[in-house]
């Protein structure tokens, strides 16, 4: 699904991710993990397009968007979450869904203006596919809450309910279950599974519980100090040797979580 192809992202003197190659496989769960500092959500921003890297290539199915813009990702099928939640608060839940479904002919004015009957029909479906979205998340009651008011591990659903509404090929969860209960973490894992397993979306999770990984993951990747140190199966590498030097300390990738 994406190549991530000797990616360089400089800040100033500081490379964030150095000459750094993965690939995220279609149809699986991939957990990208490492140490604080690692590169990780530098290297979500980069394939999502909020960061023009100083050199490489970004790949989606094939195609080169390096050079693309975030939003033209989105509409190619880049979805992604953040670290932290970034709600409309003073709209409510079924609203911030509804603001995120793709091609609404009412963004137009002209379109407001003199087609409305077509704009109504659209609203409606963006209205039917937002609530069948909080059906799916087991939130349907919070529907006319405000989005501000909801609790963390609730904002964490409503981020990924936004992504959904778009339809993507990829979803990028960065830290979706940061500052979240162990239930609402739990449901939020059976989501993941159920959208990869019945659905069929390709996902990849940037997460520091390996625990959380290893339930969810088909595969992971490893990065350390903006470097690839490694990828496979989670149970193979939690035993890879730089893995446990890069989380705990020692030597080139001396660093803690």
């Amino acid at each position: 699904m994406i190549a991530f192809e000797n990616i360089t992202m400089r800040f100033g003197g500081v490379a964030a991710v150095d000459r750094c190659s993965f690939e995220i496989p279609t149809g699986k769960i991939t957990g990208l993990i490492g140490p604080n500092g690692a590169g990780k959500t530098t290297a979500f921003n980069v394939i999502a397009g909020h960061l023009r890297p100083t050199s490489g290539r970004v790949l989606l199915e094939g195609e080169d968007i390096t050079s693309l813009p975030a939003h033209k990702r989105q509409a190619k099928g880049i979805a992604r979450t953040f670290q932290l939640a970034h709600e409309f608060h003073r709209m409510t839940v079924v609203e911030n869904l509804m603001v995120a479904a793709k091609n609404e002919l009412g963004e137009n004015m002209l379109n407001a203006i003199f087609r409305p009957g077509q704009c109504k029909m659209q609203e409606q479906a963006a209205y039917d596919r937002a609530m069948e979205t909080l059906r799916f998340l087991e939130i349907e009651q919070l529907k006319d809450q405000l989005a501000g008011d909801l609790s963390g591990g609730q904002k964490k659903l409503l981020e990924l309910g936004r992504a959904l509404m778009q339809h993507p090929k990829i979803i990028l969860l960065d830290e979706i279950g940061a500052g979240v209960n162990r239930t609402l973490l739990g449901k939020i894992a059976e989501k993941i599974i159920q959208l990869n397993k019945e659905q069929g979306y390709t996902i990849c999770l940037i997460e520091h519980d390996l625990d959380y990984v290893s339930r969810l993951c088909d595969t992971v990747i490893v990065m350390a100090q903006g470097t690839l140190l490694t990828t496979g199966p989670v149970e193979e590498v939690s035993r890879d040797e730089r893995v446990i030097e890069a989380y705990f300390g020692g030597g080139k990738y001396q660093e803690a979580i």
